[in-house]
This record gives C-alpha cells, structure tokens and sequence, in this order.
C-alpha cells in the first residue's frame, strides 16, 4: 500500500480519506449553522463535533450493501456519533455534500496550479532576459523569415501563461460556491440561512440558484482552463522539440548524467519530456470535451457527470501540475547553442533580409509590384 504522505500535495488532495474528511467538514459546518439558528441543542452539537468520525473500510463495507457512497458514509459516521447523529445531515441531499465538497477540493487544487503558474511566470520572465540579445532564425510555415531574438520566444510564452494564470483565477472563484438548498434546490426541508452560514464557514460563497446540483458550466470552464495550459505547455514543448532537431540544433532539453536515450543508438538525446508534455495535453483538452457533455443533465439533476468526474477532476489537475512542474524544469535548464543559431541564420546568405531590400527599392519611388518582382528573383 502506498502511504499517502509520500504523495505529492496534488496526489493527496483527490485521496479517499481527504475526500471523506471534507465531506466530513462540510456535514460539520451544516450542523454548526443549524446550532446557531437553534435546531440542534448545545449538548448535541458537542458530541457530534466531538465524536464524528469515519473509517474507509466500513464505509466500503456498508456500500456493499446500500450501492451509496454518501449513505454509506453517514452511517459510519453515526456509528461514531450515536443518538445525536440524526441532526446530521438534517433537510440535505448527497449532492449538497458532494458538490460542496467538490469545489472545496478544486479550490486547492487550483491554488497549487497557480503556484506552479507563478514559478512558470517567473522561470520565462528570467529566460526573457538572459537571451534578449541572442539572435535566432525566425521562422514561418518551418521556413527561414526573419532574424529575431531567442528571448522574444520566451517573452511570448510569459505573456500567455499570465494570460492562463488570470483563467485560472477567473474559474477559481466560479468555482467557488456551495449548496446546501436540499433535493432539486428548492430549500423544501432546510433554512436558506443554513446555506449562508455554513457556506462562510467553509470559505465559500452560496450558489445563487441551483438544482440538486452545483451547475456544471462552472465545472466545464474550470476544465477548459486546464485544457489552456495544456495547450500553452504543448505549444513550448512543440518549438523545443522542433529546435532540437539534428537538422537545425539550436536547443536541447536537459539530459542528465547517467540518462539513455535509445537501447539500440547510443548517441540519441531525445526530447522526451517535450514529447511527454505534447502527449498529455490531448488528455487534457478531451477531458474538457467531457466536462461540457456534463453541463446537460436531465430536469434538476441526474448522474451522468458523477462517474466521469470521478476520473476527470484528478486526473487533469494532477495531469496539469505534472506537465507545469516538467515544463518549469525544461526551460530553467534548458541547453542553447548560440552558435548554432548563427550559423542556421548564415544558410539564407542573406535573402531573409529580402524585405529590407524591398521596403528600400519602394522607399525609392518603385511601386511594390515592381519592387516585389526585381526582389524576389
């Protein structure tokens, strides 16, 4: 069995226990709005703050049985708590755990990713700098254009992961929200004021309307965003791979000592990691693909979202804090041969600077028909 505290903090965020523990807090937080609109005695409020507890293997046990995870969960709890466990979960419904539950979870979540966005923001700006001055064969279509800066690639890659970093702060605090409105959000059974007061406690602001559930597009962008920094990650370790190329040179990802590239060609470097990252991004776009199939449920609610988020969530953020953390180590070690870009740029002989010939011959009084077809001969 592995021990969960060797997992990194993305890895032991989606784990049973730390899902059962916020399920936990949030049925915690209900009873504590209930105590202060006074339903529930002071004496009995004590014992289940006291005394609620659960154990993952008789939870298991009991779903067996009942084929319900949330009911499940309740009654190991009350196994713990005793009489007073009937002010548990008092007028909600399992959605009002889960999906409460749920944006606790992805909240952290998205505060690691904005770490890891932070130190990518941070390791491109350092780049930007360190290569300003190092000049590099702009390319177009995969064809020489124009001489441009080495540091302007990762100026533009800063730029965009900034941009990544607001997305992802936008689908933070949408995802922000819990419910606590009871069977198809009508608040039938449970004092809107329970929403309100638990909802604080936890950190979160209250859904302004909702069915049984949390409304998925709030999901779907979330997972969009991830798809973003999917694509921003590809779309870096796409140009390292290109440059690494034997034909063109001009960059390595690090290989560190001891490493093997091929079991049959001892001489390979390859950019594995890049291929790694570009590999891994398609998971994350299709998984936001799903994430919007999710959005359409049937009437108040059904549960067609549920099983596939089960696999969608930690996945793609434990897949997005991989391919960040990966990424970061790539460009922060990156190996460049200045050399080499000059002599790619000395290939063209010249005929990239075919524009400043141009722009010359119209500066003289030809027109640009005339001057394209004297310069491109």
């Amino acid at each position: 069995m592995i021990d969960r505290y060797t997992l990194p903090a993305m890895g032991r965020i989606w784990t049973e226990e730390h899902k059962f523990s916020t399920w936990l807090k949030v049925e915690l937080a209900a009873c504590e709005a209930w105590g202060e609109l006074g339903q529930i005695p002071g004496k009995s409020l004590t014992k289940i703050k006291r005394s609620a507890k659960f154990n993952i293997k008789r939870i298991n046990e009991i779903e067996k049985t009942v084929d319900h995870d949330v009911i499940a969960f309740l009654t190991s709890v009350a196994e713990n708590v005793g009489p007073d466990s009937r002010f548990i979960h008092m007028g909600m419904t399992s959605s009002d755990v889960v999906d409460t539950s749920l944006s606790l979870i992805m909240r952290d979540a998205a505060d690691i990713i904005i770490s890891d966005l932070d130190e990518s923001i941070k390791i491109l700006k350092k780049s930007a700098k360190k290569y300003k001055d190092t000049v590099i064969m702009g390319r177009s279509h995969g064809v020489h254009a124009e001489p441009m800066t080495f540091g302007l690639k990762f100026a533009l890659w800063m730029k965009e992961m900034e941009r990544n970093k607001a997305r992802m702060e936008a689908a933070l605090n949408n995802i922000n929200v819990g419910k606590f409105s009871g069977a198809v959000g009508t608040y039938s059974n449970i004092d809107p004021k329970v929403e309100e007061i638990a909802c604080k406690k936890l950190g979160l602001l209250p859904a302004p309307i909702s069915t049984q559930v949390i409304q998925r597009d709030r999901h779907a962008e979330y997972m969009s965003t991830l798809a973003l920094i999917g694509a921003t990650l590809e779309k870096m370790a796409l140009e390292i791979r290109g440059l690494q190329k034997t034909e063109i040179g001009e960059v390595e990802e690090p290989f560190k000592k001891g490493q093997k590239g091929s079991s049959a060609m001892p001489h390979k470097k390859n950019p594995i990691t890049c291929e790694r990252v570009c590999g891994l991004a398609r998971i994350l776009r299709a998984n936001a693909m799903v994430a919007m199939e999710n959005v359409a449920l049937w009437h108040e609610r059904d549960i067609s979202h549920s099983s596939t988020e089960r696999t969608l969530l930690p996945d793609s953020t434990i897949l997005t804090d991989y391919m960040l953390q990966k990424m970061n180590y790539v460009i922060d070690n990156l190996v460049v041969y200045p050399e080499k870009m000059k002599q790619n740029i000395e290939k063209s002989q010249g005929l990239t600077f075919s524009q400043r010939l141009l722009l010359a011959l119209i500066g003289k009084g030809l027109t640009r028909e005339q001057a394209y077809q004297l310069v491109q001969p």
